[in-house]
């Protein structure tokens, strides 16, 4: 009897222990992302336009909630700069030439451990997307992966790196998810320009953040 109590009371601590873990995302603890969303790179990549339109939506979304943004260019002399769509919208943009953007680029110096979760956006899904998170995750960063503004040259490169990244235990997540977890509340002061970025798409982001 005493060691099924046990069972049960060690059972309970570790549900405990997991509801302790799950965090919503707050936009005072975040910092986007966006991984070599370069010129060159956009013809090759399978939905390119749609993970680029979510990815504004972020960045305008982050302005406006005051999230920083980082971003990351893979051999920016052979694969040139970041799209127009996005260009100049980090606070930092950080050269590279290894897949895993945490690995010796000094992105991490740029990391506040007070904002660990890292929103991540970029291309692509199976490469820099996948090695920069695993590497941020080992460092002790909390990497989400935002679906809808991922992607790959092919489409199941992209869900064979989501099904990885879900196994080693980093969130996936979708623009909407992060948009309304950053707000939580409709009472937000920012509501309803956030809600313009969701419903009214890249449009409205390309306003605010030229406003911005």
């Amino acid at each position: 009897m005493t060691a099924r109590r046990t069972a049960d009371t060690a059972r309970c601590d570790r549900n405990a222990l997991r509801i302790v873990e799950i965090r919503m995302l707050d936009a005072a603890r975040s910092t986007l992302l966006l991984v070599d969303f370069q010129a060159r790179l956009m013809p090759a990549i399978s939905g390119a336009a749609a993970a680029i339109a979510n990815a504004q939506r972020l960045a305008a979304a982050a302005h406006l909630l005051g999230v920083p943004i980082l971003a990351t260019e893979q051999n920016p002399a052979g694969l040139g700069g970041t799209v127009d769509e996005l260009a100049g919208r980090a606070d930092t943009t950080v050269a590279k030439t290894s897949f895993d953007a945490s690995a010796g680029t000094g992105l991490t110096g740029l990391l506040s451990p007070d904002r660990a979760s890292i929103v991540v956006a970029g291309w692509e899904a199976h490469v820099c997307v996948l090695q920069t998170a695993l590497g941020l995750a080992a460092k002790g960063f909390a990497p989400v992966i935002v679906q809808d503004a991922v992607a790959s040259r092919r489409p199941e490169s992209k869900a064979g790196a989501l099904q990885r990244l879900a196994h080693h235990r980093i969130e996936i997540v979708t623009t909407e998810m992060v948009v309304f977890e950053w707000l939580r509340d409709c009472t937000h002061p920012a509501f309803r320009e956030a809600l313009a970025l969701v419903k009214d798409g890249p449009r409205e982001a390309i306003g605010f953040l030229r406003r911005g």
